[in-house]
Parts: structure tokens; sequence; C-alpha cells
């Protein structure tokens, strides 16, 4: 693969506001569901499967690479044994009423743990906060653009700070801290009828007020773009870190019956 420099400001200026107006909408409301159904299905893989995402590790070895592998799998495409796309979001589109915002809690906590986020897929409701600690024993520093916008350094080894996130949208998070591999997304919502697939890539959405709806699979996308300039914050030298394609999204029609159970299914397709 040929790597190049992106300078690519205003292009990631409109992206953000495009996925803004993706996650966000004007008003929710909160109500009593007392014949709510459950739409649930899995999200699968389809061809051939791109080569693992790799990319060097080049600080803090004894800490970021204890398996001695030398690579770091930058995680942007996960699929299981049986073609089941992991990290996948999957949420109901222009819900306007529902149930209340019980989005799980692990998805709201971020650990940095051998130079990795985990979970590497945040949803945080908007005006809710992001609760972050590092299990390293080196520096990171959590870096933020898109809907939010912070730079957080962790000098120290489980120390919690705490952050909140008052507009919705994408969040990317990157380290600052020299760890250029180190990635992940966070999807502040203003509606709880957002799931992430797991292993499998399955997904299950509880409680939907019976309706018809549009349902989106939505997915970070798994392709290297190129490298672009970064800053080490500790060594204040210039590194590279690298650049993803842009989030990919699919869409389907769903009806929900009252105290039913719907099935929706997606394919993405390997190209």
């Amino acid at each position: 693969m040929r790597w190049r420099t992106v300078v690519a400001v205003g292009t990631l200026s409109m992206f953000i506001n495009v996925a803004t107006l993706a996650f966000s909408q004007s008003s929710y409301q909160v109500i009593s569901i007392t014949d709510g159904g459950t739409i649930s299905g899995i999200v699968k893989w389809s061809g051939p499967a791109p080569h693992n995402l790799e990319f060097p590790i080049t600080k803090d070895p004894s800490i970021c690479d204890p398996d001695g592998k030398k690579t770091a799998n930058l995680e942007r495409l996960i699929i299981g044994p049986d073609g089941g796309v992991a990290n996948t979001v999957v949420y109901l589109k222009g819900i306007s009423a529902g149930k209340a915002l019980d989005l799980p809690t692990q998805r709201r906590h971020l650990d940095q743990k051998h130079c990795r986020y985990i979970p590497h897929i945040l949803l945080v409701p908007q005006n809710g906060s992001l609760s972050m600690e590092s299990s390293d024993a080196t520096l990171h520093t959590i870096h933020m653009d898109g809907a939010a916008t912070y730079n957080l350094p962790f000098p120290f080894p489980n120390l919690v700070s705490t952050r909140t996130m008052p507009s919705p949208g994408l969040v990317n998070l990157r380290c600052n801290g020299g760890h250029v591999w180190m990635n992940a997304e966070m999807l502040v919502v203003t509606h709880p009828y957002y799931a992430v697939t797991d292993e499998s890539g399955r997904f299950e959405l509880t409680n939907v007020p019976p309706g018809n709806y549009q349902i989106v699979a939505w997915h970070e996308g798994w392709g290297l773009a190129g490298r672009e300039q970064a800053y080490d914050v500790l060594t204040e030298h210039r590194i590279e870190r690298p650049v993803f394609t842009e989030p990919r999204t699919w869409e389907k029609s769903v009806t929900v019956s009252p105290g039913q159970a719907s099935a929706v299914n997606f394919t993405l397709p390997g190209k």
C-alpha cells in the first residue's frame, strides 16, 4: 500500500457535520410502553475477508506489546468464525418517543490497556458522561475531535477522569502520546435505540414502540486512506498515524408489532 500525507481539514469538517446530523434529532420524549416489541438480527460479512489491518508498534513495547508481535491490530474490522461482524452500530432512525436512555454502562467507560482502547466502540447519551482511565504505566493522551473536542492526559494508571458530552454526533478518539495505532469511535446519541453487535455480529433492540421504522447499520469503515502528521506530546516529536476511510451505512425498513419480535439482518459487502 502506498502511504500519503493527508491534509483534509475542509473534508473532515463536512464529514463531521454529516455525522452529527445522522446521530442527532431535534427532540426525544420518554413515554410509558406496555406493548413494546423487539428487533434482533445479525450483521454478516460477504466475500473474502481482507487482510488484518496492522500497524507497527513503535513505542513502549514492554507495555504495548507484551507478546512480542511487533504490530497492533487496528481493530477496524472484526469478523467472527461464522462471518458475523462485531462493532457494527445498529439503530433506529428518527424515532421520537420511547423508553428511557438505558445505554449499556460498559459502553460509557473507556480503559487504555496494553495501548488499546477498550471498548473500541462507545455509546454515550447526549449530556451524559464518559468515564476514562488508563491501566498502562505510560503517558496516554486521549485526543477527541468531532462532536466533542478534548485533549486529556493520563500520566498515572487507574485514575478516572470524566467528561460530559453535550453535543450529539460522532467523536474520533486517538492517542497524542505517541501510540499512533490507538483508535476508537464514540457515538453521542439522543435516544436509546442503539446496539453494538457482539463477536458473532448479533444485536438486539428491546421495548420498541409498535410502528414502522427505518433501521440503520453503521460501520466505522475498514480501509486505510494513508497517514497524517501527528505530535507526540511527551517527546515533542512529529510522528505519523493512520488515516481511515469514512464510515459506511446500510438501511432497511422494519415493522414492529405489539409484543412481537422482528428480525432484520444486514450483509456488508466485502468491497
